[in-house]
């Protein structure tokens, strides 16, 4: 990878304000998976008391552009979501979330790529999927 297409820093201390809050603590990542964790906790919560679904719809859009966008990079390229559609199965109040990004298509324009988020017990808080379309860096 050239010094001009290289990633940013994908940790999250050095995230903007917006994923900070949501939490993505990256782990791996690569074009062909991306992995991830969120310490989910009362800072993530509806006013109901469980953790929100766009700390989920995040997950799903981050995890997955930044997999997409490593797969194009070397092609002087980044990917972009066009689509995210992001199903929440059960609650969640507290506790570590794991976060596992693959792709299932990835074209010379567009990739579709599965996010699934779990909890501890391996059980699925939310699965989710994002299309996006390869774009040349700025």
């Amino acid at each position: 990878m050239s010094a001009e297409h290289r990633l940013p820093d994908l940790s999250l201390d050095a995230a903007p304000a917006f994923l900070r809050g949501a939490g993505l603590d990256v782990e791996e990542a690569t074009g062909r998976r991306v992995t991830a964790r969120i310490a989910a906790g009362a800072d993530h919560h509806t006013p109901w008391g469980v953790v929100h679904g766009g700390v989920y719809t995040a997950a799903v859009e981050s995890a997955c552009s930044i997999g997409a966008s490593l797969a194009v990079i070397d092609r002087g390229e980044y990917a972009v979501g066009l689509a995210n559609q992001t199903d929440f199965l059960r609650p969640h109040v507290e506790g570590e979330l794991r976060v596992t990004a693959t792709p299932i298509q990835q074209g010379r324009t567009q990739q579709l790529w599965l996010c699934e988020i779990a909890r501890a017990d391996g059980k699925l808080v939310a699965r989710g999927q994002l299309r996006l379309r390869n774009v040349p860096l700025r």
